[in-house]
């Protein structure tokens, strides 16, 4: 045990970040990226890696409107090429990308993402693996508090039910850092690492790989 601890204290630190959207495909593609760059790294760093809100569309409806419908008013007659290209990106990391369900408002989202968070970055990290899995292949409506409630059954998150019965709860917290993280960038999904390497967009798990380095010499 105590050579255990020896090689761990030995490890740089690496903290990550992460502005993103519970409906940005981009942002899914990067976690699955920074995911494999952490996996290829665990035996020179340790992570801390914490998830903060943004929303593409903070007036988009709470009760949730077509997928398809949204994206062709979006995008116009390019909206077929994106979700070609998004359905290549996603094949790319192993994933079936489905533009099938509902979009709308994820305010919800993020007052539970926040409250994973107060349980362990752990189960915040696997409540957006959750979330997203539902919302970009199984055409889950990000919306939806019962599929809110069962991607937070799956990780072991207590408390969700009565959390988010109140939507008042975590309102100010998730308003308090989209100000502190996300009131100054363009896009999601953006990354901080150690707060002096700023990545932006899903890159590449050689890119984040690059940027620990850079980060922790």
């Amino acid at each position: 045990m105590a050579e255990t601890n020896s090689a761990n204290s030995e490890k740089k630190l690496v903290r990550v970040d992460i502005s993103s959207d519970t409906v940005c495909p981009w942002c899914f593609v990067g976690k699955k990226n920074l995911d494999k760059a952490v996996a290829a790294s665990q035996d020179k760093y340790n992570f801390e890696i914490k998830w903060h809100p943004y929303q593409l569309d903070p007036n988009a409806p709470k009760e949730g409107t077509d997928k398809r419908e949204y994206y062709r008013k979006k995008f116009g007659s390019r909206s077929e090429g994106i979700g070609a290209r998004m359905s290549e990106v996603f094949r790319n990391v192993g994933l079936e990308y489905s533009i099938s369900g509902l979009t709308g408002n994820t305010l919800d989202s993020h007052r539970l993402i926040y409250f994973a968070g107060q349980q362990g970055l752990d189960k915040q990290h696997d409540l957006v693996e959750e979330l997203n899995l539902g919302y970009f292949t199984q055409g889950k409506y990000i919306g939806d508090q019962k599929f809110l409630l069962e991607s937070a059954a799956k990780v072991g998150i207590e408390g969700a039910e009565e959390f988010l019965k109140d939507p008042n709860n975590g309102l100010k917290e998730v308003v308090e850092e989209i100000k502190t993280y996300s009131s100054n960038i363009n896009g999601v999904p953006h990354y901080v690492i150690n707060g002096n390497q700023k990545l932006s967009g899903g890159q590449p798990p050689e890119v984040f790989l690059k940027a620990f380095e850079a980060a922790t010499s």
